[in-house]
């Protein structure tokens, strides 16, 4: 029997269906998971790196992925300050890049429904891809496990990648190179891609990318990924307004037939 309570319309993008055995289900979400966290855990050699280039201390360094734990932000930070940006509108710019994380909770409680004491300590690993992999399972069951091996996995790989990287960044050079700052998008658009998959799901998708690459040279870190998120919005408000005016017709033409 299948545990689907709550889980409402999550879908299985990573491979697990709900109907298998729970034995051999168990071990694909923990095998995604943990694919999951430790391609983007290894990311942390580059924060590690970009950190203490930009003349944070390796404690600082250390204390923004323990404390913080959202890539982007943490990049966004750093990046400010090793461009000579102000350290107040570094952080502003890294809190508005890290809100997205506060709409994924609301969905993520829903689907875990953690007792309250737990709550406070799940919040901590409310992140991008805890979140695509927890989405992409089709029971609560598979939701805890995806969520709980990704952000444990993601969490203790990080952080010890960005202390390597703060304590070795002279003999790691330049992460540029080495593309480690990208492993977190890509298996981020990896995990999303299967489950875009009507029209309407396309076009939010499509509009959000053209908003948040256009926006990004005018306004600040972390304001185009929020302008990005009122796709959604628009499009359905756009293909309500499309669908009310096609029933209105056809009650129209049907009212008509009956004359």
């Amino acid at each position: 029997m299948t545990d689907r309570a709550g889980v409402g319309d999550a879908r299985g993008g990573v491979g697990v269906r709900a109907d298998a055995p729970r034995g051999k289900a168990d071990a694909a979400v923990v095998r995604d998971a943990l694919g999951v966290g430790v391609a983007v855990g290894l990311s942390g050699f580059a924060f590690g790196v970009t950190s203490a280039g930009s003349g944070l201390t390796v404690l600082q360094t250390c204390a923004l992925s323990l404390l913080v734990f959202t890539g982007a932000s943490q990049f966004a930070l750093v990046g400010a300050l090793a461009g000579g940006g102000n350290p107040f509108a570094a952080a502003a710019g890294a809190f508005f890049l890290g809100v997205r994380n506060a709409f994924y909770g609301l969905r993520l409680s829903q689907l875990l429904a953690l007792p309250r004491a737990v709550r406070p300590f799940a919040a901590q690993w409310v992140i991008d891809e805890t979140t695509a992999v927890a989405l992409a399972q089709p029971t609560r069951r598979s939701v805890r496990i995806g969520f709980t091996v990704t952000g444990l996995s993601l969490y203790v790989l990080w952080n010890l990648t960005t202390l390597l990287g703060a304590l070795g960044a002279e003999a790691i050079g330049d992460t540029d190179v080495w593309g480690l700052d990208a492993a977190g998008p890509a298996v981020f658009l990896a995990l999303l891609a299967p489950m875009v998959r009507t029209a309407l799901e396309r076009v939010v998708a499509c509009l959000a990318v053209v908003l948040g690459l256009g926006l990004l040279p005018v306004l600040p870190a972390g304001v185009p990924v929020l302008v990005a998120a009122l796709a959604a919005p628009v499009a359905l408000w756009v293909h309500g307004r499309r669908r009310v005016r096609t029933e209105s017709v056809g009650g129209r033409d049907v009212v008509e037939e009956k004359r």
